[in-house]
């Protein structure tokens, strides 16, 4: 164990010289100057200052910038310091797709993850209109891109990451969810349902549920009824051959859409929760909620993540990611009258935003489009890291309800700093060129926001459409001695962890959790009296964690709930249900399979190394 320099674990080391070293870098305080250096080139005369500033953030992993940042600010790469992108809508022509295809692997070889909404691609066995040639379906030209990704990235020490999404009455919804029963089948891809309320609302009640795809606009029938608005049908039951009206991706206003066949609500949510019972895939996006949480909701329809799903996208949008490791801000670990420091984490999350604001500006980027986009509304996505190890120097076992209520208070302190930050932000550089005042303020996240903000923006405007995200964080975790990542629980108290090289094999390592390091180097014996496992807590303790933060994230919450592999169905279907009840964004449920193997779990002897998997590679 390293104990004479920032790492106190060989991994950490191995990490940092593996991913985010640059030629000439001594040691990480070499890393943290640099990108420190790059960041502050958007504050002008001022930028020694803010280097300054910028650099005492970064020291001793207090935040902890997304991966792309750490590798690539300040080094001279062609390179995007954002994690992942949305690319644009997917129009349902051949020359369009392969241009999308195109776009994806410029964008991949930056070196930033792609997501994608493929519901705008006609379902298979429909005629082209215009050729008259039939239609193979979007899982089919997923396999394009898998086999894209596949090539772009066949080797090195990160892997790139990709997201699908479709949409829950999309009439191929049964092929894409069924899609990763083959374990040799879109290996770089995570998958997501695009469910809606209406949808929950048929299951709930047992009824029939249409699947239906746009008619072609030059279609005869849907020039007819293009005419005369009629009423927009959201559930129930439809003929098959039936034309309804129903807003599409992609599309301002509902369109004429025929109903291709009708299933059970109730028998396709089966169907889609067993796949994820039975594969770990897919995993469910509970888009009305998105979207009417969305501060530019007025403007944009998200139907698309990054491939880690905590930040919903519109097309071209872009990560621009960093997290606050809250150990850092925990006083008198251990000690009976340990404490948070709320007003230090304030200070650290205002320095934060203006530290992933001038990243938009330093940036490259992969597209020109992308480039627009950020630079329209200036999504940021700060977050926090290390919670469960927090809550253990505290002395709060992560199921507690006095655990909870700590995290909401530390989220909000954290929402709170950082929305006057991008305010007095919008004072000194201006608000976004997309800000209008009020569709912001009537939007269902800014409505929550504490009056005096709400002034504020209403008087300065407000420098950042969306501010807030709670990323994995799992590999700069690692790079900060092993913090439990994101809002996650401890993993396990000590675990072998294998970690990716640049030759595309794996290196295990022994990992020691940093709570449990702080414990034992400190005297403690046997295990900290807050420390508790994954495995141990109840699966609806991930939930109630993630349910108790969603209020203060104007983005989402990357959050995997893992569960044992004897868990009944019947409860892991329940926490899909409890998760759109609380309102939450999405739910991802990992339980060890044949398919997917166990959490962290080495791959088999000669078995191809895939982009994403469970252990996050996107940060």
């Amino acid at each position: 164990m390293k104990t004479n320099d920032s790492f106190r674990m060989d991994i950490s080391r191995h990490i940092w010289e593996t991913r985010y070293r640059a030629a000439g870098e001594a040691d990480i305080r070499g890393s943290w100057r640099r990108v420190a250096q790059a960041i502050a080139l958007a504050e002008g005369d001022a930028r020694d200052q803010w280097a300054e500033r910028f650099y005492a953030l970064l020291d001793d992993f207090r935040f902890l910038p997304g991966g792309r940042i750490l590798a690539g600010a300040g080094t001279g790469h062609r390179v995007t310091l954002f994690n992942c992108f949305v690319m644009g809508e997917i129009a349902d022509d051949l020359e369009h797709i392969f241009e999308a295809l195109k776009e994806g692997a410029l964008t991949m070889q930056h070196g930033g993850g792609v997501g994608y909404d493929f519901s705008t691609l006609r379902p298979a066995g429909m005629v082209a209109e215009a050729t008259g040639t039939i239609a193979s379906g979007p899982v089919s030209f997923m396999h394009i891109w898998d086999a894209m990704c596949a090539t772009m990235l066949s080797t090195g020490a990160r892997r790139g990451a990709m997201m699908a999404t479709l949409r829950c009455d999309h009439p191929d919804i049964e092929t894409f969810v069924d899609a990763k029963r083959d374990p040799a089948v879109l290996r770089h891809f995570n998958l997501s349902v695009q469910v809606s309320d209406a949808f929950m609302a048929a299951v709930a009640n047992d009824t029939d549920w249409p699947l239906v795809f746009p008619l072609h606009p030059d279609h005869p029938e849907g020039e007819r009824l293009a005419a005369p608005p009629l009423r927009v049908l959201h559930e129930g039951a439809a003929a098959d051959g039936t034309v309804i009206q129903r807003r599409w991706t992609g599309t301002a206003a509902p369109v004429p859409c025929r109903v291709q066949r009708t299933v059970k609500a109730r028998g396709l949510w089966q169907r889609i929760l067993r796949a994820a019972y039975d594969t770990a895939e897919p995993g469910v996006l509970f888009v009305d909620a998105i979207n009417r949480d969305n501060t530019l909701a007025e403007r944009e329809t998200l139907t698309a993540t990054n491939p880690c799903g905590e930040i919903p996208l519109p097309p071209y949008g872009a990560c621009d990611l960093g997290s606050l490791n809250l150990t850092a801000f925990v006083a008198s670990p251990f000690a009976a009258d340990a404490r948070l420091d709320l007003d230090a984490l304030a200070d650290a999350a205002r320095l934060a935003v203006r530290f992933l604001d001038n990243v938009i500006d330093v940036s490259r980027y992969p597209l020109p489009a992308q480039a627009a986009e950020a630079r329209l509304k200036r999504r940021i996505g700060l977050g926090v890291t290390g919670l469960a190890d927090a809550l253990v120097l505290l002395g709060l076992r992560y199921d507690n309800e006095d655990a909870r209520r700590l995290a909401a208070q530390a989220m909000q302190t954290v929402r709170d700093a950082s929305y006057r930050a991008s305010v007095e932000l919008a004072r000194e550089k201006g608000a976004f060129p997309a800000f209008e005042c009020g569709a912001f303020l009537a939007s269902g996240f800014a409505a929550r926001l504490p009056t005096g903000i709400r002034d504020a923006i209403a008087t300065h405007g407000i420098r950042n459409s969306h501010l807030l995200a709670i990323a994995p964080a799992g590999t700069i975790s690692l790079l900060a001695n092993n913090l439990s990542s994101g809002i996650e629980p401890v993993f396990a108290a000590e675990a072998a962890r294998r970690v990716l090289q640049a030759d595309g094999c794996y290196r295990t390592h022994s990992v020691i959790d940093y709570a449990w390091q702080r414990w034992h180097e400190q005297g403690g014996s046997a295990a900290p009296p807050a420390f508790v496992e994954a495995q141990q807590l109840d699966p609806l303790a991930h939930l109630n964690m993630q349910a108790a933060l969603q209020p203060y994230v104007d983005n989402a919450i990357s959050k995997t709930i893992n569960v044992a592999a004897d868990l009944p169905f019947e409860r892991f279907e329940n926490l899909y249900r409890q998760a759109h009840a609380l309102g939450l964004k999405g739910c991802t449920v990992f339980r060890p399979n044949p398919v997917t193997g166990a959490i962290l779990s080495e791959p088999a002897a000669g078995e191809r190394v895939q982009c994403c998997g469970i252990e996050r590679e996107a940060d």
